[in-house]
């Protein structure tokens, strides 16, 4: 039986018989958002696009995201329950350069033992870029002077430095430490876990990709881990809130590498 027969018969257009799909194979690109999915757990898809499209494969938002979808891969994130704002103060003034304003907490961890740690995080508001992830089993307001004192030197100091009711932070040390400095450092204490929502967008991704990854066996192996992540974090990791760009970009637009903390 001919094919025109058979189509008549079963009221079938011969020209959806004779179609031939022109969608190019796409098992590649699968396979290559899984790897990414799978190294970077945390990735949405967002995320993954800017990092096709840093690879060169040619792809719009659309397709990346129903790929993303297709598989599976939508990350599943809690809603907080609290839902009031925290009132503006007239003092926090948002930042229009790097250095204009960091902002600077703890998270804490645990060894492989259950021994605590404590990390002192410190981030720049405007460019996203972490010069500091300090580990150490106890901190005291000298040992924050004595970071920051090795830090700033190489990438500059800031004009204002955000900071908890903290023991750590609300002390003479860092209060002379910010006086005697030539650019007048000045410590705002925002009193409210509010006042370090900018903060947190340091410590999601930490604690997501770094800290819930990995075991720190001792207090060097965390150092070292630790370190591997802020130099991912500021010099590959894509950033949706400076345009999906890297911190660096914005601190060194010559392309240099970050210091080490």
């Amino acid at each position: 039986m001919s094919i025109r027969r058979a189509c008549r018969v079963l009221e079938f257009d011969t020209s959806t018989y004779h179609y031939k799909s022109r969608r190019r194979d796409q098992a590649g690109l699968e396979a290559r958002i899984k790897d990414i999915c799978a190294t970077r757990v945390r990735y949405g898809y967002r995320r993954v696009h800017v990092m096709l499209t840093r690879e060169g494969w040619d792809i719009n938002m659309k397709r990346t995201y129903r790929i993303y979808r297709d598989l599976g891969l939508q990350l599943r994130n809690k809603t907080p329950k609290r839902r009031v704002k925290a009132k503006l103060r007239d003092d926090r003034q948002p930042a229009v350069e790097p250095n204009d304003v960091w902002a600077m907490d703890f998270v804490h961890n645990q060894l492989a033992t259950g021994k605590k740690i404590r990390v002192l995080t410190v981030v720049d508001t405007f460019s996203r870029y972490v010069p500091v992830l300090d580990p150490r089993f106890s901190y005291r307001a000298e040992d924050v002077v004595r970071m920051l004192e090795q830090v700033c030197p190489k990438i500059g100091y800031p004009k204002t430095i955000r900071v908890d009711q903290g023991s750590e932070f609300v002390s003479r040390d860092l209060d002379l430490w910010a006086l005697h400095q030539g650019r007048h450092a000045r410590l705002l204490a925002t009193g409210k876990a509010n006042g370090q929502r900018l903060h947190r967008s340091l410590q999601r991704p930490l604690q997501a990709e770094c800290l819930n990854a990995h075991w720190f066996l001792t207090l060097a192996d965390a150092a070292e881990k630790l370190e591997d992540w802020r130099r991912y974090y500021n010099e590959v990791r894509p950033h949706g809130a400076i345009g999906h760009k890297v911190p660096i970009s914005l601190i060194n637009p010559d392309g240099a590498v970050s210091p080490p903390s």
